[in-house]
């Protein structure tokens, strides 16, 4: 833990990271997993983990979101170990901003249809930038961090995957 901050401070900020952060993490988690229900309770393991392993944390209070990526990102990667089975996200249950444009939300119900066919073609790296990026909300060197990649790394990655989803879509 950075000597800065002491346990109490650190963690007041893992408290605020919750409310800030929990849906975030949520919807990557399910952009990764496809299962609402599953993707918070991994969402709540995250940040129990967090809590219980803050002694170790080395950071500061101010990169503690990072951190929760990277847990986020290696409870999905052991998720997918006890399963054995790779699945992909059916996007047409991924709530929509309720609009008052009929056509507008025929429109967007559409695209996200063909996205949910396209979604599973790309690379394993590729939707996880898309989930980081557009799910999460991360900018390109937050979703780089996680990734242990650098912020150019992943705007490649992310433009190639938009190259790859407009193609398909």
């Amino acid at each position: 833990m950075s000597s800065n901050h002491s346990p109490q401070t650190m963690e007041a900020a893992l408290a605020d990271l919750y409310d800030e952060y929990f849906d975030r993490v949520a919807r990557y988690i399910y952009i990764r997993i496809s299962d609402r229900a599953e993707a918070e309770d991994l969402a709540g393991e995250v940040f129990l983990r967090a809590l219980t392993s803050l002694r170790s944390y080395k950071g500061t209070a101010e990169r503690m979101h990072f951190w929760l990526f990277k847990i986020a990102r290696n409870m999905v990667v052991d998720h997918y170990r006890r399963r054995s089975v790779r699945q992909t996200v059916p996007l047409d249950s991924v709530e929509i901003a309720d609009g008052h444009d009929v056509d507008e939300a025929a429109d967007t119900s559409l695209r996200i249809e063909a996205l949910s066919r396209a979604l599973p073609q790309l690379t394993e790296a590729q939707r996880e930038v898309i989930g980081l990026r557009f799910f999460a909300g991360l900018s390109s060197a937050e979703a780089g961090e996680v990734m242990g990649k650098s912020s150019g790394a992943v705007r490649e990655m992310q433009r190639s995957a938009i190259v790859k989803l407009r193609e398909l879509m």
